[in-house]
């Protein structure tokens, strides 16, 4: 088992070279401005650095140990090779909107990696809110649940402009309830949209009628 180890090794080194430490190619060092900082955190560097000790703590909690501590068992060339690094990537992911593609291309990593990367990140925030009581609640056991939940709110606004159905028997309702996404049909709130579409022509056009 030693000698297969060994042998893995050195077939790596010689197709690969030598481990060498990969980073991220947009860097903390590159926000040298606060302007900088929110635009590429959402955060000023405050705090940015005030959410990362407590990104730290977390990411321990969950993981038992540390970023640095974890790639020591792995021969992979990390980008990210702390818990602020991760932070960062996981920051600017959300501020940036880009497709994982994007966000891969930008920050030098696949875009699985990218991916995984940001679920990574969003688990430990997650964590952080719910340990502060300033995660939302998401799931409920039945419906008393949710309206105890509920109880003190004036208005809930659900966004349901799609609700999944079951697949449809018949081609011409296939073809009526198909949403573009692959194998997904669902009921398109047409009203409601459609109403929406009306008052914002409305607003852009001067018109007071229709």
């Amino acid at each position: 088992m030693i000698i297969r180890k060994q042998y893995k090794k050195v077939i790596k080194l010689l197709y690969h070279g030598p481990h060498e430490r990969a980073i991220m190619k947009i860097q903390l060092s590159d926000l040298t401005t606060e302007r900088k900082w929110r635009a590429a955190t959402g955060f000023d560097k405050q705090r940015f650095e005030k959410l990362s000790e407590l990104f730290k703590k977390a990411y321990i909690k969950i993981y038992g140990k540390s970023v640095k501590e974890r790639q020591v068992q792995t021969e992979i060339n990390y980008c990210l090779n702390s818990e602020e690094d991760l932070l960062f990537f996981t920051l600017f992911s959300l501020k940036s909107s880009l497709t994982y593609d994007l966000l891969g291309l930008v920050c030098g990593m696949e875009a699985s990696n990218a991916k995984r990367n940001q679920k990574t990140g969003l688990g430990v925030l997650q964590r952080i809110f719910k340990e502060l009581g300033y995660a939302p609640k998401r799931k409920f056991m039945n419906i008393n649940e949710f309206l105890e939940y509920f109880a003190d709110t004036d208005e809930l606004i659900i966004d349901a402009t799609e609700q999944r159905i079951q697949r449809p028997s018949d081609k011409t309702s296939q073809k009526q309830y198909y949403s573009g996404k692959k194998n997904i049909y669902d009921k398109s709130h047409d009203y409601q949209r459609q109403e929406y579409q009306n008052t914002l022509y409305k607003s852009l056009s001067g018109r007071q009628d229709a």
